[in-house]
């Protein structure tokens, strides 16, 4: 797929976005989840390889294509590596699933109510590189922990401006501030969140566009005014904690919102799995994503 391409399927495709970029420090709980405990690896080097074995296998699944998977969310080392002999993004386009690059470098210290993004290092290379590889977009986590306005506006204005080297670069920005889904004000996180998501996006040039994932909303619907803003491609939804099935009832509450979920996605899957019993829970998951993201439980605003 050309850029082009990769841009309408994102814009107007019916189905959903993996996440596979779990990075360092989530790598160990997420294999541990598939099944191999952390006695199996004596480097970073092997945990990272085997974390990729993972990745390959579900990326080689004959279950896993553009029919039901819109995008792909890699780490930088699945970026850089194989499937099936051709570097991932190739594999990927081939398939019809846009792949995209998780940039940031983890959280600075909660303050304020909220972590904001660590400094990102040799991004203008990362990002470079990713475009040659035939890479989409990005994606960059930050996270509200409690309703502080001051906090929340530090987190948008520190997404903005890296979308803007993003867009700069020639890539689509994922914009993820993240609200814990546990916060005791989780709802009034939400309103301030859309005020100044809403603030943002109005300042954005005409014809520019970014991508926003959040977290699902305290009250389904919340997020209903981003959904067909000018300066939106798409937005889609983490699971944030919940369950594959929690996740999706909350998701088809939520008209116009596709899902981008990680461990949702991986909870079922097992290294242990015989290729068959693997690609029938990868199945199973997918459809279920799916459906989540394109049948709804209420009509899409007019």
């Amino acid at each position: 797929m050309n850029h082009a391409e990769q841009t309408n399927k994102i814009a107007t495709g019916k189905g959903f976005i993996a996440a596979l970029d779990q990075s360092g420090g989530s790598t160990p709980k997420a294999l541990k989840g598939y099944g191999i405990e952390a006695g199996a690896w004596a480097t970073d080097d092997e945990m990272f390889g085997l974390i990729h074995a993972m990745r390959a296998r579900i990326m080689s699944s004959p279950v896993f294509t553009g029919d039901k998977v819109l995008g792909a969310i890699l780490f930088e080392r699945t970026m850089d590596g194989l499937v099936g002999g051709q570097p991932v993004p190739a594999a990927l386009n081939a398939r019809g699933v846009v792949p995209f690059i998780k940039i940031d470098k983890g959280l600075e210290d909660e303050a304020d109510g909220v972590q904001l993004m660590k400094p990102i290092s040799g991004l203008g290379d990362l990002l470079a590189r990713a475009r040659g590889l035939g890479v989409f977009g990005t994606k960059e986590r930050s996270v509200i922990h409690s309703a502080h306005a001051g906090g929340i506006d530090a987190i948008v204005a520190q997404q903005f401006a890296l979308a803007n080297d993003v867009l700069a670069a020639g890539l689509m920005p994922i914009i993820e501030p993240e609200v814990n889904i546990k916060s005791d004000s989780r709802g009034a996180c939400d309103a301030l969140l859309l005020d100044a998501l809403l603030r943002a996006l109005d300042a954005l040039p005409q014809g520019v566009k970014v991508m926003l994932k959040l977290s699902l909303p305290h009250v389904p619907g919340t997020f209903a005014p981003l959904v067909g803003h000018r300066g939106v491609l798409r937005v889609v939804a983490l699971s944030g904690g919940y369950s594959r099935p929690e996740a999706c009832v909350e998701l088809a509450k939520n008209a116009g919102i596709i899902a981008s979920f990680s461990r949702a996605l991986l909870e079922d899957l097992r290294a242990q799995m015989t290729d068959a019993e693997f690609d029938a829970a990868l199945g199973a998951a997918i459809d279920e994503i799916y459906t989540g993201s394109t049948v709804k439980t209420v009509p899409v605003a007019a």
